[in-house]
């Protein structure tokens, strides 16, 4: 027990650490700005395109698990979908936003640190994948969702506008270049290389401080009555999503399994803010979920590492 308290205090330590600075320290959001640049478009990045180019490339093309991983984040989203419509009585916009935060896991700030601390540099790979599968469905579903409020841009128009933010976004673009580089066997110079694992080092501690950081400047104000069964639905039917979809297109070695147990366990991405900012729309909903969800994380995070680490949960149903 105290190995797995060791395990996930530094993560959670640093979200708070940054939560009670941006709590107690009254700076504007706007210093934020530049941290957040350095972590989407230059750490981040750099983490992906190292642990996926060091992979065989054989391992890269997994159609299988790439499959479980759609149908897992898919069949979490439609469900969240529906709590959403339900709720807010029809309204697409802001059940769009819902989807985030019942299916959105956090597997980009969170994700990267925690699997390869838990895991070992094994779960890199599948870690690359999940982050990359999540973030094409969800930037192409909101947008789309957005769309058919029948104002605002059209179709497609945002069709282009889809295809514009997948193919540039950072993270995307840095896993790609790590795919090409595993097929072609490319290694950098050294000192490129140096450069590279500082950047990936620097990747999640500087991204789990922003994000407690970032929590904090969103004021609680009221909980709606859906983030209730959305938040539940992240956290505890969302890995039992995943475990069905691992049995249904298995095996998988171990790590990969388990990897994707544990990325589907983790709480609300901060792009589930992120989104609803940007289209103005269920925006304190969100704030408060995001906060209220990697809070109770804690528990249920912790609770899935003791399971894979003693192998009580299975691997597969069959």
């Amino acid at each position: 027990m105290s190995d797995l308290f060791g395990l996930a205090f530094p993560f959670f330590g640093l979200i708070f650490l940054g939560y009670f600075c941006g709590w107690r320290v009254k700076l504007p959001e706007s210093g934020l700005a530049w941290l957040s640049f350095f972590i989407i478009y230059v750490a981040l990045p750099a983490l992906f395109y190292r642990i996926v180019a060091q992979t065989p490339f054989h391992e890269l093309a997994n159609p299988r698990f790439i499959l479980a991983v759609v149908v897992s984040t898919a069949t979490t989203a439609m469900v969240a979908l529906a709590i959403g419509l339900w709720f807010r009585k029809g309204n697409i916009g802001e059940a769009a936003i819902a989807i985030t935060v019942g299916a959105y896991a956090n597997v980009g700030y969170m994700g990267p640190g925690l699997t390869l601390a838990a895991l070992g540099q094994a779960a890199a790979t599948p870690a690359a994948l999940i982050f990359a599968c999540d973030s094409v469905f969800f930037f192409t579903l909101v947008p789309l969702l957005m769309a058919m409020r029948g104002r605002g841009e059209s179709l497609g128009h945002t069709f282009v506008l889809i295809a514009k933010r997948v193919f540039t976004h950072p993270f995307n673009i840095a896993t790609l270049l790590g795919v090409l580089a595993a097929a072609f066997e490319f290694r950098e110079p050294d000192a490129l290389a140096k450069m590279l694992d500082f950047l990936k080092n620097a990747a999640a501690p500087c991204a789990l401080f922003t994000l407690g950081v970032t929590v904090a400047l969103r004021p609680l104000t009221r909980v709606p009555m859906e983030l209730g069964p959305l938040l539940v639905l992240k956290l505890l039917v969302h890995p039992a999503v995943a475990l069905a979809s691992l049995s249904l297109f298995g095996p998988f070695s171990p790590v990969w399994a388990q990897t994707l147990l544990l990325m589907a366990a983790l709480p609300p991405a901060l792009n589930a803010f992120v989104l609803a900012r940007q289209y103005h729309v269920f925006v304190e909903e969100a704030s408060t979920a995001v906060l209220l969800g990697t809070l109770f994380s804690v528990v249920t995070v912790t609770g899935m590492l003791y399971l894979l680490r003693e192998q009580i949960i299975p691997l597969s149903l069959f």
